[in-house]
């Protein structure tokens, strides 16, 4: 038995005129500085004008958010008493907003218990609203929350179905002003949702088309959004293709290039996208030594050649590797800066987080310890992978 669990999605020009027909009181708004520096929340709050709702900002979300920035935004909605809360950013921002609903809902809980084997009975005192500022989480439509234990120096995945969104507004105009850098970076990372949806052992008969299309928008679109970011038309499908990518892997699963990738973003500070995208190629090569059938699917459906079921998906962990150049981003560890006796001092560190994280068990080849750190150094250097 599967669950394919979805807000309603307002998408296109114009989407933000949605908030204009919500009915209630009062909302609380979780964004972050530079958002409202760049002038992107005065779009939202002008609808909230037109809805006849006052609002609150809790803005201190940071990247990859704490507990304690959760505990605070829940602590400003039990003051506060909103009936919506609302989130306007990135993955950071959606994180930290779902955890302040899930809180402010339910006061008795702990952020840890935040998990899908709970009832947490929610929507008795709001509803809650996402509106990405990025093109590349697909957070706007999943259910997972990631925050961070300073104390402890790890991060928990936590969430529960029921905190899904009840509304996304996919509205491009949020995302006209994304720089160069931030745009390739969240492609890629829409872009390893797609694949990675589309080739884990938990992939389903709901999730492949959206995987499939978001993957082929994502080829076309991401390098014209990079060359000129007031490209309207790449702007949209891209925005677009990043939601529909959120859907199809938030509803079956990440793999092996998160895994790996969460290992060398949290040890080195790479961001996200840029550490998943760069290690993608190298995870399909892996795999598809043994299990190349479902990469090489995608490769013709994006019109790669190759003559056999491996021959087309190496095709296909090429054109990543393009892909990325075409955008300006590394295509091996040593080209994000790291020396190789810093990257050599932190492998343990590399093996260990990327064993540990959950992504890795829905690969459909799974490696030993030699075979991982094999692929790190392979990455570390830009090899392709023969083993």
């Amino acid at each position: 038995m599967w669950y394919f669990v979805s807000p309603q999605i307002v998408f296109g020009e114009g989407a933000l005129d949605a908030l204009d027909e919500i009915r209630g009181q009062r909302a609380l708004l979780v964004t972050d500085p530079t958002l409202i520096q760049v002038g992107l929340v005065d779009k939202v709050t002008a609808h909230l004008h037109r809805a006849g709702l006052s609002y609150r900002i809790f803005d201190t979300v940071e990247p990859d958010p704490s507990i304690e920035t959760a505990l605070a935004g829940a602590r400003l909605a039990l003051l506060y008493a909103p009936d919506w809360i609302i989130a306007v950013g990135g993955g950071s921002v959606m994180d930290a907003a779902k955890a302040i609903w899930v809180l402010y809902e339910r006061p008795d809980l702990e952020p840890a218990d935040i998990n899908p084997m709970v009832e947490l009975n929610l929507r008795r005192k709001a509803r809650f609203i996402t509106i990405p500022t990025t093109s590349g989480t697909g957070a706007e439509v999943t259910w997972a929350i990631v925050l961070t234990d300073t104390a402890e120096q790890r991060k928990l995945s936590l969430g529960n179905r029921e905190n899904i969104a009840d509304l996304a507004i996919v509205d491009p105009a949020m995302v006209m002003g994304m720089p160069p850098r931030l745009t390739a970076d969240t492609g890629l990372d829409a872009l390893t949702h797609a694949i990675e949806g589309y080739t884990c052992t938990w992939h389903t008969d709901l999730t492949d088309g959206l995987c499939l299309d978001a993957a082929k928008k994502i080829f076309t679109y991401l390098p014209r959004a990079v060359a000129d970011g007031s490209d309207a038309e790449a702007r949209e499908r891209l925005h677009n293709a990043a939601t529909a990518a959120g859907l199809g892997f938030g509803n079956a699963l990440a793999s092996m290039a998160h895994a790996t990738g969460h290992a060398l973003g949290a040890v080195f500070h790479i961001p996200h996208g840029r550490a998943v995208g760069l290690l993608l190629p190298y995870t399909i090569e892996y795999i598809a030594a043994a299990a190349p059938e479902r990469f090489a699917d995608l490769a013709r459906y994006l019109g790669l050649a190759g003559d056999d079921e491996r021959e087309a998906a190496f095709s296909l962990a090429a054109a990543i590797c393009r892909l990325c150049e075409s955008v300006g981003n590394p295509t091996h560890i040593a080209g994000l800066g790291i020396d190789r006796e810093t990257f050599t001092a932190r492998i343990d560190d590399l093996m260990e987080r990327a064993f540990n994280d959950a992504s890795m068990m829905t690969a459909a080849r799974s490696p030993d310890y030699a075979e991982l750190q094999r692929l790190f150094e392979y990455a570390y250097d830009g090899k392709s992978i023969d083993f």
